[in-house]
Order: structure tokens, then C-alpha cells, then sequence
């Protein structure tokens, strides 16, 4: 890593960044990044705990003079997205991110940055070591497992803070003030299917849909981006009706809240097919290509001859299981009557997996009505159903109602306007923040989630602006300073 971001301003924020990206921190293997975080809060001869589930809690006094204001919680996720592109060698477990400086924006090469949620990791490890920065009493929250399942917030028992005002630092736009957040679901339809030999009259191929944008399947579902998953299937659905093409392997996007760049097949075509089928492969790569021109420049529609597979799915199976893929929704179901522009309920396709005789469909249904996610998730279930799947869901968490009028809402929507000559975007969001879930057990609590400016998260094109850094610094550290008194 280059020694220039470590001396970019605010230094010391940087330079945390730079120590944390330095630490392989995947969802649900943490172990690392918790000791990190502990050995941090120590050595500063703070009281460091950490709860039953891996969140890590570090306290702090009030400097000299803000002992009369509120306690506050500064909350942000320590683990980040592990994705890479293709042609990427890099192993998440044993490296650290790798970044670089290109004009105002600080990357990673070929590989997530973690400035989701590492900016607000560092920030509050920045308060937490200075000795300057004046602040009210701090209880720092690291929470474990957001992008998976936010089982860390989940996990979080009341009792445990004392605070009555919230500061989560996990947004990524530096002219938003966040009051409320959608709630999700992950649905997973599972099971096995028949095999067959393949006819000695057919040759293999291998298609591949890659070089979609992607992007957060919350955050940019309105976008109208491309997803490699209903792509594939969708020319894999025309091409058994029209060539008798054969399916034998499906591998398709990875994690359910990014939406799927890339989905690769394996599959036979009859001998006899075998010119009609590339001729319709490339009429699909130029039909497709136009459409998604605008949201996905990058896309590239491959087919490679190959030796046939020695098996393929029973043609009964497949049939279905095209036909539910087809039918099950993606992207925006609804939008909110209520916030202007909020998308209210949404479905990322997010995984396929067909091989060697199991399959695994997996989405994440999004809603900031609890019970129109619901809704949702049953349609999809109702789908996967007619393939034959056993269908469950997992990692439900409500979402965060806004409160426009509380408090600390109020301070900072004023301290925006001070500083920057304009209106902050006090909004609700589609992505799932951890505060609705935090905010179960700790109903008082008032709550507001900012940051600065990231683009491409959860995806190889993820980076963060270096004067929006700045920006946001200056405006929590006034924030800071305006906390209101206690009650």
C-alpha cells in the first residue's frame, strides 16, 4: 500500500483505515478482526468487553467540560464484502485490501475496498485514541456480522449501553442525514434433482454473463442494473425451448446483498443445433448488451465449445427449474406512497447454484413494511415451491422507523445547513442498517446515520471520496461538540 494514503488528511482516521484493511475481516470469520479491536481498546486502558455473540464495546469518558452532555453510542460493523473480480488473485482469508490513490478517490485493486463499513470503524477509533478532540461520554459499538445476517446487532442484549443517542457512521452519501432503514429477509429454496447421461449427439459449451455493474442490492436496486442471474436465465430459458440445449451446471453471483455480476453455465446442445445456437447467442449478446448500454457498459455475453459434460439435469427439472427462476421477482416490487423516491419493498436474486445433483436459489427480500416483506417472501416461496424445493427463511430483521422530530435529528440537520450553505437530505433508506434492530432493545434511544461519500460498495469497483472524508470529518466532530445536555 502506498505510503501517500497514510499521509492524507485527516491522518491518524487514514492511518486506523489503513491498520484495519490490513486485517482479513469476512462476515462470520472475525475472529481476527475482534482481537484486533480488543488488543486497540487496550492498549489504550480502556474497558474493553466483548459480548456473548463478538460484538466488541470500548467506553470512554467525556473530555474536560462535556461531562454534563448526553452519552452517546458510535456505532459501525467491523467485517466488510469479500468480492473480487475474475481475473483477480487474491485470497481474503490471508491478505490484506491492497489500495491506491486515484485523483480523489481512494481504491482497492480488483477487490472490495471495506470502506463499507471501515470509514466509520476508523472514525470512531480515531475519538476513541485522541487526546484533542473534544467529545461527551463515548461508548464505541463494533458490531459483528451485518453483511451476513446482522447477527451481531441481533446478538446485542439491552443492559449493555447506557447511551441515549446513536451515531451510526455506515452511509455513503456525505449530504444525507439516514433516520430510517428497511427491514429484510433471506429466502433459500434447496433440494435435489435427477441426472441423465448425456446423449453421445451433443457438444458442450460453457456461457458466461459477466461485467455487470453490480452493486449494493439495497442502495442501487433502483438503478436498473443487470442481473447476471435472471440474464443467464433468460437465455438459458430460450435456448432449451428453441435448440433442446441441456443444462448441466449453473454457478451464479455470491452474496445476497450484491447485486450478481457474473453467472457461468455449463451445458450441451444437440450436434445439429449446434450453428443456430451460436447464431442466437450472439444476437442475444447483442440485444442484451443494448439494453442494459446505460447501467451496464462493461457486460460481455461468452460461449465457449467445451467437451460435453458426462451428465445433465433431468430435462423434467430443468424445466422447472427455469420456469421458477423466471418467475421469481427482482428488483423494485413497490415503492413507498409515503417518502418521495424510497424504494419500499425489493428482491435480489443473489445466488444459483445447480451442480452435480443439488441446487441452491438464494434472495434477499427487502421492505420497510414488515408485513409487505412478508408478503414477498411467501411469492417467492410460492415459486420455488412449484420447482419442488424446500424453501426457508433466515436473518429476518425489522427495519427503523424514522423519528423526524427527535432531537438529535434537529441538531444536526441545523449544524448541516451551518456549515455547508444547504440542506442535508434527512431520509430514510432501502438498505438494511442495523438500527432497527438495535432500536428493539433499546426503544428510547435516539438514532441517526450519516458518512461520506462511497461508491461500488459490495463490488470490485468500491471506493470512498478523500475530500468527502474530510467533509464528514469536520461535521462529526462538530456534531460532537453539540451533543445536548442531559436531561
Amino acid at each position: 500500500m502506498s505510503t501517500t494514503i497514510r499521509n492524507t488528511e485527516p491522518q491518524t482516521l487514514w492511518n486506523h483505515f489503513a491498520d484495519l484493511n490490513a486485517v482479513p475481516r469476512p462476515s462470520k470469520k472475525e475472529e481476527r478482526v475482534i482481537q484486533f479491536m480488543v488488543d486497540f481498546g487496550e492498549s489504550l486502558g480502556l474497558p474493553t468487553v466483548v459480548d456473548e455473540v463478538g460484538n466488541v464495546i470500548i467506553k470512554k469518558p467525556a473530555t474536560p467540560g462535556m461531562e454534563d452532555r448526553q452519552t452517546i453510542v458510535m456505532q459501525s460493523h467491523l467485517d466488510m464484502v469479500h468480492q473480487k473480480n475474475a481475473d483477480t488473485d487474491f485470497d481474503f482469508d490471508k491478505q490484506g485490501i491492497e489500495m491506491f490513490i486515484e485523483g480523489d478517490w481512494i481504491k482497492a485493486r480488483g477487490t472490495t475496498l471495506g470502506a463499507d463499513n471501515g470509514i466509520g470503524v476508523a472514525s470512531i477509533m480515531t475519538i476513541l485514541s485522541s487526546t484533542d478532540i473534544p467529545h461527551p461520554p463515548v461508548e464505541a459499538l463494533f458490531t459483528i456480522d451485518e453483511e451476513t445476517g446482522m447477527t451481531g446487532a441481533m446478538g446485542l442484549k439491552g443492559g449493555l449501553l447506557d447511551a441515549t443517542i446513536m451515531l451510526n457512521l455506515d452511509t455513503e452519501d456525505d449530504d444525507e442525514l439516514t433516520i430510517g432503514c428497511a427491514g429484510g429477509v433471506d429466502v433459500t429454496g434447496t433440494g435435489v434433482y435427477g441426472q441423465v447421461d448425456t446423449p453421445e449427439n451433443m457438444q458442450g459449451f460453457t456461457l458466461s454473463v459477466k461485467g455487470l455493474t453490480g452493486g449494493h442490492s439495497g442502495m442501487d436496486i433502483h438503478k436498473g442494473r443487470g442481473n447476471a442471474n435472471k440474464l443467464m436465465n433468460r437465455i438459458l430459458y430460450q435456448a432449451a425451448n428453441t435448440f433442446g440445449l441441456r443444462i448441466a451446471a449453473i454457478d451464479g453471483g455470491s452474496l445476497r446483498n450484491a447485486i450478481p455480476r457474473e453467472s457461468f453455465a455449463t451445458v450441451a446442445v444437440p450436434n445439429e443445433k449446434v450453428d443456430g445456437f451460436k447464431k442466437f447467442i450472439a444476437e442475444q449478446t447483442t440485444i442484451l448488451t443494448s439494453e442494459h448500454a446505460t447501467t451496464d457498459g462493461d457486460m460481455q455475453i461468452l460461449c465457449n465449445e467445451v467437451d460435453a459434460p458426462t451428465h445433465l439435469a433431468a430435462a423434467d427439472f430443468q424445466t422447472k427449474l427455469l420456469r421458477a427462476v423466471y418467475a421469481c421477482p427482482n428488483g423494485i416490487y413497490r415503492m413507498s406512497p409515503d417518502i418521495e423516491d424510497l424504494v419500499q419493498t425489493s428482491n435480489n436474486v443473489a445466488r444459483i447454484l445447480v451442480k452435480d445433483g443439488t441446487y441452491s436459489l438464494q434472495c434477499l427480500t427487502r421492505s420497510s413494511v414488515d408485513s409487505e416483506k412478508m408478503d414477498m417472501a411467501n411469492s417467492i416461496k410460492s415459486a420455488f415451491e412449484l420447482l419442488g424445493a424446500d424453501v426457508s427463511f433466515s436473518g429476518d430483521y425489522p427495519g427503523w422507523t424514522p423519528k423526524p422530530g427527535a432531537d438529535i435529528v434537529k441538531v444536526m440537520n441545523d449544524l448541516y445547513s451551518e456549515m455547508f450553505d444547504g440542506k442535508a437530505n434527512v431520509n430514510a433508506c432501502h438498505a438494511g442498517l442495523e438500527c432497527g434492530i438495535l432500536g428493539t432493545n433499546y426503544p428510547a434511544m435516539e438514532m441517526i446515520s450519516f458518512g461520506p461519500n462511497i461508491r461500488g460498495a459490495h463490488s470490485p469497483d468500491e471506493k470512498v471520496q478523500i475530500s468527502s472524508v474530510q467533509k464528514y470529518w469536520k461535521f462529526l466532530l462538530e456534531t460532537l461538540k453539540r451533543i445536548p445536555l442531559k436531561a
